[in-house]
């Protein structure tokens, strides 16, 4: 990587580049896992109400209410969150009898209600093998229950194996098993830069010390440094890095900015690195008055939706908190779940807020 490039990424993360360090050590590791991002009951009631079936299932509203490896990744997490054991024990009971089917000791990231058999996709989704595993760690050091710790070793030594490859001899991680490699596809390998869940990799280090959970991270930085060189400043969801120093949009996909990379920011301030420039320059088109939360094309910078539900509006205050100590929205303040995907993103950003940042609230 080239010296601008550290500069850019903050000094904080440059020394981390430099030494070829990352907050992946055990006591780190330790820390992260004592971390509840706490969730209020109130405000998990009323998710897990909406979203979450009595058998454990997470339902996708806006997607054909389906289930997939993410919802219930983020359901473990939410639950742990808000200290429901109950439900995350239910969640968990689904996951590992409906997705965890795999041989390769992966989920299944697709669960359609409507089809015979359930499920309908066999390929796995990295993020959400990631957010299962992660969700598990945190359960299983906080109530000392050993079936959760050897659960999530067991999905983490199976996600170090399959999703974790080398590009030019730097490792970095698949979206999924099938479909993304340089053997798949002509412009490959392709990777989605918000599967990167920087807060969980140094659980899995510990979980599974043999894969390079370090180098992974910081490929993942410098990848986001490079999909972000551009005029827009923002990375598509999904990129070529068949020239690692050079991505591009995958072939088949639009050149978007979208429901998928608009989650980076929260992954890298939920794992404390609110000093990447990068977020500085975000903070500045999601400034209220301005253009707020949206799907840009990368290349032209035309919007092409506004995302107005108050889940995308948290993302923002979240990172105008984080970088300029603002204060919260009071439409925030009071939350009305009727998505999936915006209701978990709510929670995620708000209980960080709580959390790291109750200043702002």
């Amino acid at each position: 990587m080239h010296g601008c490039a550290y500069r850019l990424l903050g000094p904080a993360l440059a020394l981390v580049l430099i030494l070829g360090l990352v907050p992946s050590a055990r006591s780190a590791a330790v820390e992260q896992l004592k971390i509840s991002g706490f969730v209020s009951s109130s405000l998990w009631d009323a998710y897990r109400t909406r979203f979450v079936e009595e058998p454990g299932r997470v339902v996708d509203n806006t997607n054909g209410n389906i289930s997939h490896s993410e919802g219930q990744g983020y359901g473990l997490l939410l639950a742990f969150a808000a200290g429901d054991r109950a439900t995350f024990e239910k969640i968990w009971t689904f996951t590992y009898t409906e997705f965890l089917i795999r041989d390769d000791g992966l989920a299944v990231w697709k669960w359609d209600p409507a089809a015979t058999p359930h499920v309908t996709d066999r390929n796995n989704a990295t993020d959400g093998d990631i957010l299962i595993a992660y969700a598990l760690a945190k359960a299983g050091a906080a109530w000392q229950d050993s079936r959760y710790t050897q659960a999530a070793q067991k999905l983490a030594r199976a996600i170090g194996k399959a999703t974790i490859a080398k590009n030019g001899g730097f490792p970095f991680l698949l979206p999924g098993v099938k479909g993304f490699s340089q053997a798949d596809r002509r412009d490959g390998p392709v990777v989605n830069l918000s599967y990167w869940v920087f807060e969980a990799f140094p659980a899995l280090a510990t979980l599974a010390p043999e894969y390079d959970w370090s180098g992974v991270w910081r490929e993942g930085l410098v990848l986001l440094q490079q999909a972000t060189a551009g005029k827009t400043h923002l990375p598509a969801d999904w990129l070529s890095i068949r020239n690692r120093m050079l991505p591009r949009t995958a072939e088949g996909f639009d050149p978007e900015f979208g429901y998928n990379s608009l989650r980076i920011p929260l992954y890298l301030l939920r794992a404390g690195m609110a000093d990447v420039d990068w977020l500085k320059t975000l903070r500045q088109r999601w400034i209220v008055d301005q253009e707020g939360v949206a799907v840009v094309n990368v290349v032209t910078g035309e919007i092409r939706e506004r995302l107005t539900d108050q889940g995308y509006v948290a993302l923002s205050a979240l990172l105008a908190c984080a970088l300029d100590g603002t204060k919260v929205p009071e439409s925030l303040k009071t939350f009305e779940p009727q998505f999936y995907y915006p209701a978990s993103l709510y929670l995620l950003s708000m209980s960080l807020i709580g959390e790291k940042y109750p200043q702002c609230l």
